[in-house]
């Protein structure tokens, strides 16, 4: 019985977040991405973290604030939102990558429920967003 409630309760804290990704195209010839900056986000962060999710598979970045310089064929496009419980943290997120005005990537980080119980809601921006950057870029070597 007593392990039978553990395993429930380890379940109910898993089920909390929420993570759905369109990755990257095997055939995308994706070396750089051009980061739309969002004023509206304030998670201080999250653009480092997406940065060095990019340049570990090999992308370099750049960041923009109104117009994407020309060089720029794959525009990065994103919001993160944060909630509060005691303090402050990364409790939804979405990352687009877009190519000629068309998406061709998306990732969506979601807290079902705001976290809940679950006390890896506190965890950091990067611990939450790295494995969703990795699933993002998975077919870019």
């Amino acid at each position: 019985m007593k392990h039978t409630v553990i395993i429930g309760a380890a379940l109910v804290l898993a089920a909390c977040t929420s993570v759905n990704v369109k990755p990257v195209n095997r055939s995308a010839a994706m070396k750089h991405v051009c980061i739309h900056l969002n004023p509206a986000v304030k998670v201080d962060d999250f653009v480092l973290v997406m940065e060095d999710g990019f340049q570990r598979h090999g992308i370099s970045t750049e960041t923009f604030a109104d117009k994407a310089p020309e060089n720029c064929r794959y525009q990065v496009e994103y919001t993160a939102l944060r909630s509060w419980d005691f303090s402050p943290y990364l409790s939804h997120a979405e990352i687009r990558i877009v190519e000629g005005g068309m998406s061709v990537a998306s990732a969506t980080y979601h807290l079902n429920g705001k976290g809940g119980l679950d006390l890896g809601k506190w965890k950091g921006t990067k611990a939450k967003i790295d494995p969703v950057m990795d699933q993002l870029l998975a077919g870019i070597h």
